[in-house]
């Protein structure tokens, strides 16, 4: 699978499902545009992600939190002060990469080790990755924020909120998924590393207790690694790895990454991070709120006020997708195959009439893509030879195709083709929906 990534951001900007962002005036480095595919791909991940952390639970709450947050936010989290990277800049060419990515570094003195030419680099500084933004009508008087560098505050912020709306008891959650920014500087590996980015995340609250904690935090570790596997991605391509001392943050108790096997060495897909009581505690301590829990049922009896610890799963969704995409994508002899899985595939079916100069077979295929369509994302199809529009479905990942043939019209059943095995079926119309929805379920 050589030049598999050439190969795929080829594929997603050709058939819809991602685009160089402002790609007529230039482009904007480090922004991408999801076409009408890629859309689809990114709701459904979301929609998988959200089914199991919060509709499958009862002790999970979701949320959506604005963007833009009082600046005391990031004070509070301590964004302003440290959520800046160190840069090395190269003297030759002036290009800044971050001083903890040897393998950049490395790579980026080869490429000029072949003109003969010897790297210098200056002495690392900081850049802060927060992205500003500018409140007020008035040119002159606006107020300086910012974008939200990650979603997690804003779960942090809501939580007394959650608890005098809810009837949440510890130990729970609160849910979100949403947009953050960040200013990059050495965006890349195509939708990996962006500027603007979403995430979905989970802030598990529980008790201050070393052991109870411990062993939360190892079920949303499995729970976080099953995801993947679930859907689809080959348990060969995933790994835990776990922060050394020296990348774990100051306040952290625990820190496992998730990583993904890509084309460009293993990659973080999602961070699992026992984080303590910083979050509540610090936005207690600068907002001069009670952040506490009342706990009128401990384990030891009586009453007990406390300040919870989180464990925090962070998955990006534009990681997952691109992760899921890689996965997928395999080449055999006449066809490329995007082996999605079929919750996740941006199309469940396409449906094609066997010859679309053949009125009585397109009015019958139109009328079960119409019936279809109310249950399912459905495609249709009556382009050239059957052949070339399984194949075209084959590359964009929908996994099964309905052909309606002249057998069609006579026996109301219709031909279901496999994408993954190519293997053909005859069902009847009105078994039709079960079928389907038995087969994208499992």
């Amino acid at each position: 699978m050589e030049n598999l990534m050439e190969k795929l951001v080829s594929l997603c900007k050709r058939r819809g499902f991602i685009y160089p962002g402002s790609e007529i005036y230039g482009g904007l480095r480090g922004t991408w545009d999801y076409g009408p595919l890629g859309a689809e791909l990114k709701f459904n991940i979301k929609e998988e992600w959200w089914k199991t952390m919060v509709k499958d639970r009862d002790d999970v709450f979701g949320i959506s939190a604005a963007i833009i947050m009082s600046p005391k936010v990031w004070e509070a989290s301590g964004h302003t002060q440290s959520f800046a990277d160190p840069l090395v800049e190269c003297k030759l060419c002036h290009q800044r990469l971050r001083a903890d990515q040897k393998e950049q570094i490395e790579e980026h003195e080869k490429q000029h080790s072949k003109d003969k030419e010897k790297v210098e680099w200056t002495e690392p500084k900081r850049f802060n990755l927060l992205v500003e933004a500018k409140l007020g009508v008035v040119e002159g008087e606006k107020n300086i924020t910012y974008l939200r560098g990650e979603i997690t505050q804003g779960v942090h912020v809501n939580f007394k909120n959650i608890l005098n709306s809810t009837r949440a008891k510890i130990p729970f959650g609160i849910a979100q998924i949403g947009k953050a920014f960040r200013n990059e500087i050495t965006p890349g590996n195509f939708t990996y590393r962006s500027i603007e980015f979403e995430q979905m995340e989970l802030q598990y609250y529980v008790r201050p207790d070393e052991k109870e904690s411990m062993k939360q935090y190892d079920f949303w570790k499995k729970v976080r690694m099953d995801w993947y596997k679930n859907l689809g991605i080959k348990k060969e391509n995933l790994r835990f790895r776990e922060h050394t001392k020296d990348e774990l943050a100051h306040y952290a108790r625990a820190a496992w990454d998730i990583e993904y096997k890509t084309p460009f060495n293993w990659k973080e897909c999602e961070g699992i991070h026992h984080r303590g009581d910083w979050d509540l505690s610090r936005h207690q301590q600068y907002s001069g709120q009670d952040m506490s829990y009342f706990d009128v049922d401990p384990p030891a009896g009586g009453k007990e006020k406390f300040i919870p610890w989180v464990i925090e799963t962070s998955g990006g969704v534009d990681r997952a997708a691109l992760f899921f995409l890689i996965d997928a994508y395999h080449e055999e002899k006449d066809r490329v195959i995007l082996k999605l899985h079929p919750k996740l595939a941006p199309h469940k079916v396409a449906v094609f009439p066997l010859l679309a100069n053949k009125p009585k077979l397109v009015k019958k295929a139109q009328e079960i893509y119409a019936d279809l369509k109310k249950e399912f994302s459905v495609a249709w199809d009556d382009r050239g030879n059957i052949g070339k529009r399984y194949f075209s479905q084959d590359e964009i990942g929908t996994p099964y195709c309905i052909t309606i043939d002249f057998n069609t019209l006579e026996n109301d059943d219709v031909t279901v083709r496999d994408r993954d095995t190519m293997k053909q079926n005859r069902i009847k119309i009105k078994e039709l929906k079960n079928y389907i929805q038995k087969q994208i379920n499992g």
